[in-house]
């Protein structure tokens, strides 16, 4: 008993939670092959000799946006990824390309990169004009992106 670790722990909250298969809809979150995905396609097939309707699911990855498949059975459950965003006000931006980001309570943070994609770009834009902007951060299973800029309006 000496030996077990109790220095870490997690909050108890799932990462994910499960749905049966026929309730996931065009535009919703699933996860395909351990990846968070946004469903684009979805396809039902009859029901065969076999019995279970199969549902082909075509999603693109929240955050590397690649393309994953998969075939499931519409009555067996799959998982839904938990996805939350918060929305960050840009304080700094060092060298490195890590963000300072401070939310509504006033604590901040610099733990998150600017992108590599038109996002970065816009956001280093925006930046070496001296712009006043937020940045929108979407958490899913342990990793967080920032996805998406706005103005920052009195």
């Amino acid at each position: 008993m000496a030996d077990e670790d109790f220095t870490t722990a997690d909050s108890g909250a799932s990462n994910t939670y499960p749905i049966q298969c026929s309730a996931l809809r065009k535009n919703g979150l699933v996860m395909i092959k351990g990846n968070p995905c946004k469903i684009v396609e979805m396809s039902t097939s009859k029901t065969g000799k076999h019995g279970h309707a199969k549902v082909h699911l075509v999603g693109i990855h929240l955050f590397t946006q690649k393309k994953f498949e998969d075939i499931c059975p519409s009555t067996h459950n799959m998982d839904v990824p938990n996805v939350t965003r918060r929305d960050y006000q840009v304080c700094d931006l060092d060298a490195e390309g890590f963000l300072a980001l401070m939310d509504d309570n006033g604590d901040t943070r610099e733990d998150l990169k600017v992108p590599d994609n038109e996002v970065g770009k816009d956001i280093r834009k925006r930046f070496s004009n001296g712009e006043t902007f937020m940045v929108s951060v979407l958490k899913a299973l342990k990793d967080e992106e920032v996805v998406g800029t706005k103005v920052l309006t009195s």
